[in-house]
């Protein structure tokens, strides 16, 4: 079997894993709405605000770091990331961040008012 091989299987057994964590997570997204004050405090107090921003804006630690303020995907796939992290990111097991932290967090993130459009800095439209 070449590496090729090797690394496309092993690519398409994370995507089954975190398909199979994200239907395990929709359990948590119905019978949780999160609580946003909490998910602020979890944000700061395990560090996601070092790479992400105070106010989920992104930043550059290793390598440009995605803003998450508004974030657009569904809770459950926001908890299955958080399991299964890419990069450098560090992977949060239940164990570490148990589901209703996270799912705090994500309300937190989607309270943020995220970018504002081009059109709303007068300097850029000179």
């Amino acid at each position: 079997m070449t590496s090729t091989t090797t690394l496309f299987r092993a690519r398409i057994l994370v995507t089954v894993a975190t398909a199979a964590l994200a239907a395990a997570g929709i359990a948590v997204a119905q019978t949780a709405t999160g609580d946003a004050g909490n998910g602020k405090r979890v944000f700061l107090a395990d560090g996601c605000f070092e790479c992400h921003g105070r106010a989920g804006q992104g930043g550059a630690m290793n390598y440009p770091t995605p803003a998450i303020a508004q974030l657009e995907m569904p809770v459950e796939s926001f908890v299955a990331f958080l399991r299964d992290a890419p990069r450098d990111m560090p992977a949060y097991s239940a164990g570490v961040l148990s589901d209703k932290d996270a799912a705090d967090i994500y309300a937190y993130l989607r309270s943020l008012p995220g970018r504002k459009p081009a059109k709303d800095f007068p300097l850029l439209n000179q």
